[in-house]
């Protein structure tokens, strides 16, 4: 072999090392985002880019916010934003946040901004809806005045968002609720849907001033009666409700009453027909009473024609008394 060739495979193979080298270290170590961060005036080395990439943290989810912050003027450590994303948490939102926040004179510290966005919070839309308010419109909400008269109100809710009771406070659910109930209270107090009707801004002046917004993450500006309709006369349908079921158990009752009377009648009848049969068993045995004591000879033949006689004129008073003829009488032989 050459003497020439063996020194040339070496170069060859420093080169080759060299190249891999510089691949490995450009591949671990962001250049570009060092240079870019260097161009615009942020404070990162090198070394706290190589720190982030043995801490499994994307250098560009850090380095360009921190770009953003420092061309906006905000003085924000790298630690704080590696931080913030080891947590969980959007740097990029949350510098956003905070530079909108500046640029409306809003007083958001970075510790806040980030326990609002770690909370699930969206910390920039809160910032936009505090310099834009939000207009939340509720659900039609039935009530009923004390006349019985059912209204049917839909409200229009401006809110405006709380910055230091994002964390912790409730939210737009809370806000439909409460408003659908202080709407309830109002037209239930109200003595006829006419007076509702007539001021839409009592329900607006009432609500507003029960302090609605305690304890959630906004504050109510106004309140805006949209829309009320006059729905059904629940009065009105209660009391039919009311007398059909007064109906039912006056129906039920008679029908009670006429059951009884039908037991009381049908236990006379058979009363009644219990008498008969004792009467025709009885009169059954008059005749042979009369043949013992016409054969005992204490009846006479007279007597009994005198008796036959009585009945005789008995009955012909009886027919005379109806209007009808007398039947003429047979006497009964022995």
């Amino acid at each position: 072999m050459p003497m020439f060739i063996e020194p040339l495979l070496s170069a060859v193979l420093l080169i080759i090392i060299i190249i891999v080298v510089l691949m490995i270290f450009l591949r671990f170590v962001p250049i570009g985002l060092w240079i870019s961060a260097l161009a615009a005036g942020a404070k990162v080395g090198i070394f706290d880019l190589i720190g982030m990439r043995l801490r499994r943290v994307s250098p560009a989810k850090i380095v360009n916010p921190l770009i953003k912050s420092e061309k906006a003027g905000l003085a924000v450590p790298v630690s704080k934003l590696e931080a913030h994303y080891l947590a969980g948490g959007n740097v990029d939102r949350v510098v956003d946040a905070l530079i909108a926040a500046e640029r409306a004179n809003i007083p958001l510290p970075f510790e806040r901004a980030a326990a609002i966005d770690l909370a699930g919070r969206n910390v920039l839309e809160a910032v936009q809806m505090s310099v834009n308010p939000k207009v939340i419109e509720t659900p039609v909400v039935a009530a009923m005045a004390i006349n019985g008269i059912e209204l049917k109100a839909k409200a229009k809710v401006t809110v405006r968002a709380n910055i230091d009771r994002l964390v912790g406070g409730a939210g737009e659910e809370t806000i439909i609720a409460r408003v659908g109930e202080g709407i309830v209270t109002t037209v239930g107090s109200s003595e006829t849907h006419k007076e509702v009707l007539e001021n839409p801004d009592r329900i607006s002046k009432t609500v507003l001033s029960k302090g609605l917004d305690a304890g959630t993450a906004f504050e109510i500006l106004s309140i805006d009666i949209a829309d009320i309709d006059v729905g059904r006369n629940i009065g009105a349908q209660l009391q039919t409700d009311q007398a059909e079921a007064d109906k039912r158990i006056a129906q039920a009752m008679a029908e009670e009453r006429r059951a009884m009377a039908v037991a009381r009648e049908q236990e006379m009848v058979a009363a009644v027909q219990e008498m008969r049969a004792k009467v025709v068993e009885a009169e059954a045995e008059v005749p042979k009473a009369m043949a013992e004591a016409l054969r005992s000879g204490k009846l006479g033949v007279m007597d009994y024609y005198n008796m036959m006689n009585v009945i005789s004129d008995t009955k012909m008073r009886e027919n005379i008394a109806r209007g009808t003829e007398p039947a003429p009488l047979k006497p009964e032989k022995e």
